[in-house]
């Protein structure tokens, strides 16, 4: 007797999403085939273990990066990256997938050695986390140092209705979950092909391990017609 087709893996809903992020779990979200194309994995920053980031290094595999809502950069007064470096490979409009990038400094919590290891940067990960929560209240200078290994980036001050890239989607994934706004992401990348990960696999992948998996889309729609 032959077996039974295996089910396809189906896709999150937004409410799954919010709800993993409350719990502090991490949700995958496919941006839009039009853009970047690619599955990242996300987490609350400050929620963010040891174990975490060695599945975020391990299973994902892309550049561990902190998304950062705009107040809270303008906050901790961070700079666009490509604003700050004075050469002449500095640039950012022209990105195939967006108008720039939303890259900052990079940076380790001070009491760090190296900053490289898993206990190192889930100190860096959480705490910022924990300063985007106060960040009126945080002095940035004094908690973490640059350069570091802990990209930061800055989300749209318009949020989803302006750019709709991880940065946003994370920012405004952890708003909606009632959670600071400061986001893990993380691109999953394909060792077999040195490609992104595959809509299918990472699909598979979410369900192997019980996470959301959620269309950016679905996203963007749920968090910009309020």
């Amino acid at each position: 007797m032959s077996k039974p087709p295996e089910a396809t893996p189906k896709r999150s809903s937004v409410a799954d999403a919010v709800a993993a992020f409350e719990a502090g779990r991490p949700v995958l979200i496919h941006d839009f085939d039009d853009r970047e194309g690619e599955v990242d994995m996300v987490y609350p920053a400050v929620d963010v273990k040891p174990a975490d980031v060695a599945r975020l290094r391990n299973d994902a595999g892309g550049l561990i990066c902190v998304a950062l809502g705009p107040e809270v950069a303008d906050a901790f007064d961070l700079p666009f990256l490509a604003d700050e470096i004075d050469h002449p490979v500095a640039e950012s409009d022209h990105l195939g997938y967006d108008e720039r990038s939303s890259f900052s400094i990079t940076v380790n919590h001070r009491e760090t050695y190296t900053g490289i290891t898993d206990t190192d940067r889930a100190l860096t990960i959480s705490s910022l986390g924990e300063a985007a929560a106060i960040p009126e209240e945080t002095d940035f200078a004094r908690t973490f140092r640059a350069p570091g290994h802990v990209h930061l980036l800055r989300a749209s001050r318009y949020g989803l209705s302006d750019r709709r890239g991880h940065t946003e989607m994370g920012v405004a994934l952890a708003h909606e979950a009632g959670r600071p706004p400061a986001a893990v992401v993380c691109e999953m990348l394909d060792d077999e092909t040195g490609e992104a990960l595959s809509t299918r696999d990472a699909l598979a992948y979410a369900d192997r391990h019980g996470f959301p998996f959620v269309e950016g889309a679905d996203l963007v729609e749920a968090f910009t017609e309020r």
